[in-house]
């Protein structure tokens, strides 16, 4: 053994079975230089397994960030493992109560959303006496306090979701199998519910009258007529090529340009809340809040008439697209309509608060009127009837306007939102969001796709219908906007009012500014555009009426009298 150790002097030498049958032939042969000489040659071999021993020194010390909890032995290949399940591997480390609060904040709205998503696809009663009907049958309170009737719908909607998602649909379809056994035995097959023995119908709608039923006949007859002239002349403009429809607008738009003040006129006594020109371009109607509206002769402004009537003040007046009628809203829940004499012809009375805007209906027949009691009215002209009552707003309703071709009308109101209605069925198609704060002016193009809205914050909104979204968002004013304006002829350019005591011309090309009217002291209450687009008028809380027209409309007067 000594001579063993002299000549393997590798200590590790002894522990390899390789360096051990070598040990083993010198003791055998009387020459042991030859296998030291090969020994070294040899020895480095078992020495390089320890470069791939160094490759998971980095790894092992992973374990030992977990706290010990008995799995300190597991292998790289669990941990991997582990890694890759994402979510078992989480209870093994520990979660800060920070962590634990929001993570069962995040999973309790994942859960609101997952309810509110199928509450939305349950169909739930829209009159409240089902609504009170079904809450009744699943013992749920009838109502609570300060409940509104959507919030009432809203609870239950809720609740059948809540119960959907706790597995109890059997008992939702055994009280729908009820509410229908109630109505059979009622003998009700329209599809009504019975609440307190009274007989309710479902689904709710207002029986309109036949009066409506001829009206709507006559406006889808007339739109048709007038959608497809509109669609004629607008193919003519495309593909005649002696029409250069870039050329007019740029002339429309260098003569919008020189606007400038024409004549001044004190209109009343109190601030002017409207006016509106009639067809011809030789009248301008204006109202006060002295509840007075006057009728005055154009150019130079010369007062013919006063409309005295009302007993609360005048919210606005417009005159018929087809005749001199003058139709006027007041705070005093009516609308009036009027000879160009003075001679009151019809009080429209049947709103609930006072009035805000009223127009007239390209046929001339109808009266559209909004008021704050969240509603729209229309009205028969000729004989003063009140064709239909329109909701759909859920706070006070105050801009209205016609399509040209008459078809369609848009309401905007204090919620913010723009609803445009198709007169035939009634329905509404669309609903506009976008502003932000009450929309108080609408107004449709003669190009029949655009509508623009202006309101509280002091963007005016150009919509396009075909797309059925927002085209352009002009930052018009420093003040909300309370009145918008199409050139009516060919809507070339579009005009608003503001409460920041100046109107102003837009392109409705690119909708950049053409030119700023200013020279009113007080608030822009209303602005009106005459038929042929030479001139438009504003009145203001300053009690002056203001005509605006353009030099080269001048200039072409002079040149007719020469």
């Amino acid at each position: 053994m000594e001579i063993d150790d002299k000549e393997n002097p590798n200590p590790n030498a002894t522990n390899s079975p390789t360096q051990t049958t070598v040990q083993i032939a010198p003791v055998e042969s009387p020459i042991p230089l030859i296998p030291t000489a090969i020994t070294p040659p040899i020895a480095p071999i078992p020495v390089l397994p320890p470069p791939p021993s160094s490759i998971p020194r980095p790894l092992a010390p992973l374990p030992s960030i977990r706290p010990p909890n008995g799995d300190a032995a597991k292998t790289t290949n669990e941990n991997a493992d582990s890694d890759e399940e994402g979510d078992e591997s989480g209870p093994e480390y520990e979660i800060s109560e920070e962590s634990r609060l929001f993570r069962e904040k995040q999973e309790k709205a994942k859960q609101d959303f997952l309810m509110k998503q199928r509450a939305a696809a349950l169909a739930v009663p829209t009159n409240d006496k089902a609504v009170r009907s079904r809450l009744r049958r699943l013992g749920e309170p009838v109502t609570l306090f300060g409940e509104r009737e959507m919030e009432r719908r809203d609870r239950l909607r809720m609740l059948m979701a809540k119960l959907d998602s706790e597995g109890q649909s059997e008992r939702l379809m055994k009280i729908l199998e009820e509410e229908e056994a109630a109505m059979n035995a009622a003998g009700m097959d329209d599809g009504g519910y019975e609440v307190e023995g009274e007989a309710i119908q479902y689904p709710f709608y207002t029986e309109g009258s036949t009066a409506l039923l001829k009206a709507r006949y006559e406006i889808a007859k007339d739109s048709v007529v007038k959608a497809a002239m509109r669609l004629k002349r607008a193919r003519r403009k495309r593909n005649d090529p002696d029409e250069d429809e870039d050329a007019e607008i740029n002339w429309a738009l260098e003569n919008a340009k020189t606007f400038s003040l024409d004549c001044s006129e004190i209109g009343d006594d109190r601030p002017l809340s409207g006016c509106s020109f009639s067809s011809d371009g030789k009248f301008l109607a204006t109202c006060s809040i002295t509840g007075v509206a006057k009728i005055w002769s154009m150019p130079e402004i010369k007062l013919m008439s006063s409309l005295k009537g009302h007993t609360e003040r005048a919210t606005d007046v417009t005159f018929s697209p087809t005749n001199n009628h003058i139709a006027t809203a007041s705070a005093d829940r009516t609308a009036k309509l009027w000879n160009t004499k003075g001679t009151l012809l019809h009080t429209f009375k049947g709103h609930l608060d006072r009035l805000a805007r009223v127009a007239f209906h390209p046929l001339g027949k109808y009266l559209g009127t909004t008021s704050f009691d969240k509603t729209w009215r229309l009205w028969d002209t000729e004989t003063g009837e009140e064709l239909l009552l329109q909701e759909g707003h859920s706070r006070s309703v105050y801009g209205i306007a016609f399509h040209p071709d008459g078809s369609l009308a848009a309401s905007c109101g204090l919620d913010a939102l723009t609803r445009v209605w198709d007169i035939r069925t009634g329905r509404s198609i669309l609903a506009l969001e976008g502003h932000v704060k009450p929309v108080l002016g609408v107004s449709f193009s003669p190009n029949g796709y655009h509508l623009a809205t202006g309101g509280e914050d002091n963007t005016c909104r150009i919509w396009d219908l075909r797309k059925k979204r927002s085209l352009y968002t002009i930052p018009a004013h420093s003040n909300l906007i309370s009145q918008i304006k199409f050139e009516p002829q060919e809507g070339y350019f579009l005009v608003t009012s503001s409460y920041d005591m100046t109107a102003k011309v837009w392109s409705a090309r690119d909708f950049k500014p053409v030119k700023v009217l200013s020279g009113h002291e007080a608030k822009v209450t209303s602005v009106d555009v005459v038929g042929d687009g030479q001139s438009i008028a504003t009145v203001s809380h300053d009690r002056t009426i203001k005509l605006w027209s353009s030099k080269n409309a001048e200039k072409e007067k002079a040149m007719d009298l020469d």
